[in-house]
C-alpha cells in the first residue's frame, strides 16, 4: 500500500501506532524498562529505546504522530487527474502490449 496521503502510513495505521506509543509511555511512567516494553509490544529494543528517549525528553506528547511522512506531491490537481487517467488506460495504451507489467525491468530507458 502506497500511500493515500502523499507519503507515510495511512491514517488508521498511524493512529494505531500512536496508540501503541502512548501505551509504551504509560509503561515507562510506571517504571517498566525499555527492553520489557519491547518484549511486550513485540518491537525491537532499538525502537523501545527511541520511544523511551523521546518520552524522557518530551513526555507522552513527544510520542504523538507527526502526520504522514514523505515529500508533498508536487503535481497540481489537473496533473493528478491526467496521471490517474493515464494509469487507468493501462500498460497496453503506452506501448506495453506484449508485457503488461510496468516495472523498472520492463521500462525502456
Amino acid at each position: 500500500m502506497r500511500y493515500p496521503e502523499g507519503g507515510g502510513s495511512a491514517a488508521a495505521a498511524r493512529a494505531k501506532r500512536e496508540q501503541l506509543h502512548f501505551e509504551a509511555a504509560d509503561l515507562f511512567a510506571h517504571g517498566v524498562p525499555p527492553p520489557e516494553v519491547a518484549r511486550r509490544f513485540r518491537a525491537s529494543r532499538m525502537s523501545a529505546n527511541r520511544w523511551y528517549r523521546a518520552w524522557q525528553a518530551g513526555g507522552t506528547e513527544a510520542l504523538a504522530s507527526k502526520g504522514p511522512g514523505g515529500d508533498k506531491c508536487r503535481l497540481d490537481e489537473a496533473r493528478l487527474k491526467r496521471l490517474k487517467a493515464e494509469l487507468e488506460r493501462g500498460p497496453a495504451a503506452h506501448g506495453y502490449a506484449a508485457d503488461q507489467r510496468t516495472t523498472a525491468a520492463t521500462c525502456p530507458g
